[in-house]
């Protein structure tokens, strides 16, 4: 068994590591997440803030686009040419795909400068994917909306995934501690 353990030492670390920082940050944030009264139709600020953010996406398009709170759940409401298009939940704040993508980042951390910069890096280009994701799938509802349930749970996460993956495979080729001892 002690054979076993070493053998996958580095994968067994990778998990250990992983899972703590994913639930630790886990933890974290539904912790702020208690702090907000659903049951009040509140909704937490930051999911306020993506919710704003993607609508200047869909300002884009129609000037008259605006997000209004929902009176009946916690939610953002998102309207274009004067129709609600899109209701912004906390689910849709990209937190939780952040929380995966440093969990990784970390389990494969290498010094802490380029892991903590790479981690900021790829916490705004999926903030910045999230927020344009939102803002075209609004558009894209009212006037494709036979493609809805595709464009919002096959296309769009297709694309989010790919570019975490992405960011992923560099960072564990470019910048991890296995990335520097491979080119040793």
């Amino acid at each position: 068994m002690k054979k076993y353990f070493s053998i996958y030492r580095p994968f067994l670390q990778f998990l250990t590591i992983f899972f703590g920082v994913y639930l630790f940050t886990t933890f974290l944030y539904q912790s702020y997440l208690n702090s907000y009264a659903i049951e009040n139709h509140e909704v937490d600020g930051f999911t306020t803030f993506v919710a704003h953010q993607s609508n200047y996406i869909v300002v884009l398009f129609d000037k008259n686009a605006h997000v209004m709170a929902s009176k009946t759940e916690a939610s953002v409401l998102l309207f274009y040419k004067n129709k609600n298009v899109a209701k912004v939940v906390e689910g849709c704040n990209a937190i939780s795909i952040a929380i995966l993508f440093i969990s990784f980042i970390v389990a494969f951390a290498g010094k802490f400068k380029p892991t903590l910069f790479f981690s900021l890096f790829g916490i705004f280009i999926i903030h910045i994917i999230n927020i344009l994701r939102i803002g075209l799938l609004s558009v894209l509802f009212f006037e494709i909306p036979e493609y809805k349930s595709v464009l919002h749970g096959v296309v769009f996460p297709f694309i989010i995934y790919s570019i975490v993956f992405i960011l992923w495979i560099i960072w564990t080729n470019k910048f991890s501690k296995y990335a520097t001892k491979s080119s040793k």
